[in-house]
């Protein structure tokens, strides 16, 4: 359902729908943008060129770039120096949102909290099977 919104680059007021969320003018300069950057790497001495090397020959800022690599436009199975930040940590990844180390780091946390479950859940099943003891001192 498309709906009345202001860009979030020139706050221009636009018709947001599911595939856009800029104005006509922003996402044409986009488009100039990608057009940029693609020509540039797509040349054979450029395929292994780094993003700040991208950023300086193109003059495309890098979060815009690193957009066209997150929605797919750019594949970086063509450009191997071309990556994105981990979402953790910063580290260059080329694919999924996290990289190895933080993903063993994740898997480790989680295990040991589940372990720490499991552990509160023993203290409380024993907890409640303990028994209770009276004691007469008129049995003497």
């Amino acid at each position: 359902m498309a709906e009345l919104s202001n860009c979030p680059k020139c706050d221009a007021l636009f018709v947001m729908n599911q595939f856009r969320n800029i104005c006509q003018n922003c996402y044409n300069e986009e488009e100039k943008a990608y057009e940029t950057v693609y020509q540039y790497i797509r040349k054979r001495e450029n395929r292994t060129a780094m993003m700040n090397q991208v950023v300086e020959a193109t003059g495309v800022e890098e979060t815009l770039i690193l957009k066209f690599i997150k929605t797919g436009r750019l594949k970086l199975a063509q450009f191997p120096n071309l990556g994105y930040p981990c979402e953790k940590c910063g580290t260059s990844i080329r694919e999924g949102k996290i990289c190895s180390s933080c993903a063993v780091s994740l898997r480790k946390e989680l295990q040991n909290h589940e372990t720490e479950e499991e552990r509160k859940k023993d203290i409380e099943k024993r907890d409640k099977q303990g028994a209770y003891f009276v004691f007469d001192d008129k049995l003497k």
